[in-house]
């Protein structure tokens, strides 16, 4: 007996059951007995391990290398950078016992690892022949403290990576900052179809312990933003607590300048938001694990012809290094298959019928627009792959044009105010103060700065709360 598949809610009628079911259903995630930690099943951590593939080869070819550094931080270390500690201390979560033994020391469970890195990293620099120590790990972190758990988006421990990065100079150092939001940009809107905006972040909202941190922003259809990606420039607010020195050219002792970035799971709730829809997930072709399944469409008598042809297929497309999946169970209707794999957001369909085997054709269906492409077999390679690639920008468009609309340019409070109910972003002009940040918060239902972007025009004015001179352009939003 078929079970029953598919979401019970629209999502623009209750957005966030809507993707508590979407996550369910397509067999993302399952809740564990510890609260706000969620189990990666293979259909989410298969995507996950596609991020990493493509960033992994990306920062690879310049020049960083994997390490992994131990999971557990003294107290003592956490506390060496102050800003540091104080911004991260709501989060830790601390292992005070070992067995039946009360520990000498309480031990911090990763809340990021700039401490215990850059306790090595005074070991190993001691020259500028050392430099640019280039690392970056694939781990996953604690964060205690939150209200509200939602898988991927906010959960107590999650998967990321984090790139950790020494240099001789202040100038490599910044390079390397900006080069690594670049490579989020065009990893999360390339392959994710999810538009950004890059910016720096205010004083307020920058990283603990950063000099600054610049950050990719998107904006989810609830009218939240959600910081996809950060890039740190942390200057020497390390390297002088732990000692980071090297002996430079001019035979001179200098301190050097850090680096920290990073890019989670997170993005794997932003891709379920952005793209899902009625029917379920759907997942951009260059991100998903599987981009085809072939569904055979048997009666009795014709079953063995058909599953040939679909088997042929399926050869074909993966001597292309295409992932395919053949559905030929029996017992469940061609029809309760579409639904599943709609549900979990396969990119394209492949029907094989007896009409398909006659007249040497196949039709594919697009999962994005549900659209049916009938296609000769001698053309399938270019047809399969036009398929992909219209599918793939159409995604994007559709998303950036939600982001472009979803942006307001206001030029008083009152209006700035309306944006926000409205659920968009606010563009306004801004001074830059952090107390007229935390009023425009308490003001404007808890909306804060989401960064100052790069791409600015001349910033003439007055700033929307204060009314004082504006040093820039910025865009406000609530966030998640």
């Amino acid at each position: 007996m078929e079970e029953k598949l598919g979401l019970n809610v629209k999502k623009s009628e209750d957005f966030n059951e809507w993707y508590n079911q979407v996550v369910l259903k397509a067999d993302m995630i399952d809740y564990s007995s510890v609260s706000g930690c969620i189990v990666f099943k293979p259909n989410s951590y298969s995507i996950w391990e596609k991020i990493q593939r493509i960033f992994d080869d990306k920062i690879k070819r310049s020049g960083h290398k994997n390490c992994y550094f131990p999971m557990f931080i003294p107290e003592s270390l956490l506390k060496k950078e102050a800003d540091h500690f104080e911004g991260f201390t709501p989060e830790v979560a601390w292992v005070t016992r070992g067995g039946n033994s009360e520990l000498q020391e309480k031990l911090a469970i990763r809340p990021t690892s700039e401490t215990v890195m850059y306790e090595s990293y005074a070991k190993w620099i001691r020259s500028w022949r050392d430099l640019p120590l280039l690392l970056n790990q694939w781990n996953s972190v604690v964060r205690w403290e939150f209200k509200h758990a939602k898988p991927f988006l906010r959960t107590r421990e999650f998967l990321w990576q984090e790139g950790h990065t020494a240099h001789a100079t202040k100038e490599e150092a910044e390079k390397e900052v900006m080069q690594q939001l670049f490579e989020y940009t065009d990893l999360i809107e390339t392959f994710m179809a999810i538009p950004v905006i890059a910016g720096k972040k205010t004083e307020k909202e920058k990283f603990a312990g950063a000099d600054y941190t610049t950050a990719v922003e998107a904006f989810m259809p609830d009218g939240k933003a959600l910081q996809m990606g950060t890039s740190h420039f942390l200057g020497q607010n390390f390297s002088k607590p732990f000692g980071i020195k090297f002996l430079d050219k001019d035979e001179k002792e200098k301190f050097a300048w850090t680096t920290s970035w990073g890019l989670s799971t997170r993005t794997i709730g932003a891709i379920v938001m952005v793209h899902g829809d009625d029917k379920g997930l759907v997942l951009p072709p260059k991100i998903a694990p599987i981009q085809f399944v072939v569904v055979p469409i048997v009666f009795k008598g014709n079953k063995d012809p058909i599953v040939a042809k679909a088997k042929d297929i399926i050869k074909k497309l993966r001597s292309k290094n295409y992932n395919v999946l053949l559905d030929d169970r029996d017992g469940y209707t061609p029809g309760w298959k579409f639904n599943e794999w709609e549900l979990k957001g396969i990119p394209l369909r492949i029907e094989i019928g007896p009409k398909e085997v006659e007249a040497d054709k196949l039709v594919i269906v697009r999962r994005d627009t549900n659209e049916k492409i009938e296609i000769k077999t001698k053309d399938w390679e270019k047809k399969i792959e036009q398929a992909l690639d219209d599918m793939q920008d159409s995604m994007f468009k559709k998303a950036k044009e939600y982001l472009t609309k979803s942006i307001v340019e206001v030029k008083n409070f009152d209006d700035f105010i309306k944006a926000i109910k409205d659920k968009k972003m606010a563009k306004v002009l801004f001074c830059g103060s952090m107390g007229c940040e935390d009023l425009i918060k308490d003001k404007a239902e808890g909306a804060s700065c989401r960064c100052i972007p790069f791409e600015q025009k001349q910033a003439q004015g007055k700033c929307v709360q204060c009314g004082k001179e504006a040093k820039s352009w910025a865009v406000f939003g609530k966030s998640y």
